[in-house]
């Protein structure tokens, strides 16, 4: 394993599980400084246990909180002297008939997918400028087109996707890159147990996957890391797929 972030601080939103935790370790193996951040600490804490102690910082917060996100930006830059990398990954769904969900539901999932991304984006944008760092977002195929059923859902992640060609472009003559990655079907602690309780589900995803099969989350850290390194200093606002191939169809019925 290359050593490409070597002293870099990386701050790794929604660090517990899944994308997050896989991100959070490959950044760790190539050197860098990883915070973990999370809502919840025994989840961060058995993340930090597969870490090495001294380039591995755990802190709490939840990123729909403004005031949460500043104190964790202050306490990072106090403890660690800097902000290199930033990945807004936390993250939640809700799935139904569009008419059916509350809009309640509508305003907590716009609170950790969008507001998280604003908070923690506006907290650390001036250390950014200062090291010439890059964010990268998690967003998803659901925010390049829409599913049935997913509505709610779809409309936070395009708005992720927008917010980070908007910022891209802003923030690029200061120095620092703001890029995207959109997974599509993949094997984490959220997906698994709807996997597990609907197998046809799951069935049909990966029907539609060229590569026939989910994604596993390192397989979206690996992209994560490219973003951030600096193999990609002239790659900004992008929104890239992660997908096995589905975004290559038109859709329409194969003829072999």
């Amino acid at each position: 394993m290359s050593r490409r972030f070597d002293g870099k601080v990386v701050i790794v939103t929604g660090a517990g599980s899944g994308i997050g935790a896989a991100t959070a370790r490959r950044f760790h193996e190539e050197g860098a400084i990883v915070v973990l951040n999370g809502r919840r600490a025994p989840k961060l804490q058995d993340v930090a246990a597969t870490l090495t102690a001294d380039r591995c910082m755990i802190r709490p917060a939840d990123v729909s909180n403004a005031n949460a996100v500043e104190d964790l930006v202050t306490d990072v830059v106090r403890r660690l002297g800097k902000i290199d990398i930033v990945v807004n990954n936390a993250g939640t769904g809700t799935a139904g008939p569009f008419l059916d969900l509350p809009t309640q539901n509508w305003r907590e999932v716009f609170a950790v997918n969008v507001d998280g991304v604003l908070n923690v984006t506006r907290a650390t944008l001036a250390h950014l400028i200062e090291s010439k760092g890059s964010i990268i977002n998690v967003s998803s195929i659901s925010g390049l087109g829409g599913d049935r059923g997913l509505s709610f859902y779809n409309a936070t992640k395009g708005a992720v996707s927008n917010l980070t060609r908007s910022l891209a472009l802003e923030f690029a003559a200061k120095g620092v890159r703001i890029n995207a990655v959109c997974p599509g079907t993949i094997f984490t602690d959220l997906t698994m147990p709807i996997f597990e309780r609907f197998p046809e589900l799951l069935q049909r995803l990966q029907e539609r996957i060229p590569l026939g099969r989910a994604a596993r989350p390192e397989e979206v850290a690996g992209v994560i890391a490219f973003l951030a390194s600096d193999d990609a200093s002239f790659i900004n606002g992008i929104n890239l797929p992660i997908d096995g191939g589905v975004g290559a169809s038109t859709g329409s019925a194969s003829f072999i």
